[in-house]
């Protein structure tokens, strides 16, 4: 078993005026050789974007891009055709597969929007294209997880072209919970967005994260209302 705590301070961190934005692993100028990524994710990104700004439209290919809305709204525009807002509660998902364009935007005008975007590896290269958008609120509860996205779109979640389970915990009433990994030599990467989670012996706080690998199963004590990210991902 391999555990890496990722504490919230240490984490990449660029301000461009308009956009405020903390990275959990390499990217962009920020670099770190020992935090390229866990399992498939590639990237996760904590942004915060000023009101009527964002990103003009930029090219992506061979990567699931998730887009998760903590905060306000996001406008979205890309190549496919698709021109929507991703409203807090609700997750996007591209498969931009063989090359896509997309832009987003803070689509209020007063405003800020936070979303975390995260980038998980495909197992295929140079699929079709994809776009999907789900509320989290409509996807089945258990013991306060909502399955987000999987490889088989099970209980409603988004499919992604990777081997990757991507669970939302948000529920105060839970003190205590095990999760159960899909099978051997996984691992798990818990990113918390509010609240203190107590694993093993390490306190997470809010925007830490904490990844175990070779694992079956995570025992979690949740300290105060919180809202969390499970990944269960291949190495």
């Amino acid at each position: 078993m391999n555990i890496t705590f990722y504490q919230a301070s240490e984490r990449g961190y660029a301000d461009h005026g308009w956009l405020k934005t903390w990275h959990s692993f390499s990217f962009a100028s920020y670099y770190d050789p020992k935090r390229m990524g866990f399992g498939m994710i590639r990237v996760l990104n904590d942004d915060t974007i000023a009101p009527s700004m964002g990103f003009g439209m930029h090219p992506h290919d061979n990567m699931e891009i998730i887009s998760y809305a903590i905060k306000g709204r996001l406008k979205h525009v890309d190549s496919m055709g698709y021109e929507t807002i991703i409203n807090q509660g609700e997750v996007q998902h591209m498969s931009a597969g063989s090359g896509i364009m997309h832009s987003e935007f803070n689509a209020s005008e007063t405003e800020v929007a936070e979303f975390l975007q995260i980038w998980i590896i495909p197992e295929l290269r140079n699929i079709t294209p994809i776009y999907h958008q789900i509320q989290t609120k409509t996807l089945i509860q258990r013991d306060g997880l909502r399955l987000l996205a999987s490889p088989d779109g099970r209980d409603g979640s988004i499919i992604i072209a990777q081997d990757v389970l991507l669970y939302e915990f948000y529920d105060s009433k839970t003190a205590k919970l095990s999760f159960l990994l899909k099978g051997k030599g996984r691992g798990v990467f818990i990113f918390v967005i509010e609240g203190t989670l107590e694993i093993g012996n390490q306190r997470v706080y809010k925007r830490d994260a904490i990844g175990i690998m070779d694992i079956e199963s995570v025992d979690i004590n949740i300290l105060s209302e919180s809202r969390f990210l499970i990944f269960d991902t291949p190495k």
